[in-house]
Parts: structure tokens; sequence; C-alpha cells
């Protein structure tokens, strides 16, 4: 297994699990509330929705880096 198979492997798998981690969390308030309807706009998040929220804030900075790290490696061979 050579490096861009590792990272294409952790690429996908990142995004797959990016997508898992921010559709299993709440949604919190409607989009209305955001403009002058009843609802609270900002919450406190607390247990597994703070968890998902860094889980997903982390798959996401792992996606990035690997996005750039498949864009920039090759022009260093």
């Amino acid at each position: 297994m050579n490096f861009d198979t590792i990272l294409q492997i952790t690429t996908i798998g990142s995004a797959a699990l990016m997508i898992l981690a921010i559709l299993l969390q709440q949604r919190g308030a409607s989009l209305g509330a955001g403009f002058g309807s009843s609802g609270e706009l900002y919450t406190t998040r607390r247990g597994l929705d703070k968890n998902l929220f860094e889980v997903s804030i982390v798959l996401a900075v792992v996606f990035v880096l690997s996005i750039l790290a498949g864009l920039l490696l090759p022009a260093f061979k």
C-alpha cells in the first residue's frame, strides 16, 4: 500500500464519517428563528450533541488536510 492509496482512503473515510456526524446532530432552532420569529437561535451544546459537533470539526480538518496533501505532494515528487 503506497502513500497515495492511504491518502485516498483517509479522504473518503473522513468525508463519509463527517457526513454521518453532521446528519446525527440535532437541528436546534429553525431557520425562522434567525429572522425574528419565536425560538432561541443560540443554544448551549451538551452531551452527545457537543461530542458530535467536536468530532465533525476534527473530521473536517482531517478532510481538508488530506485534500491539501493530495494536491501538494505531487508537486514535490
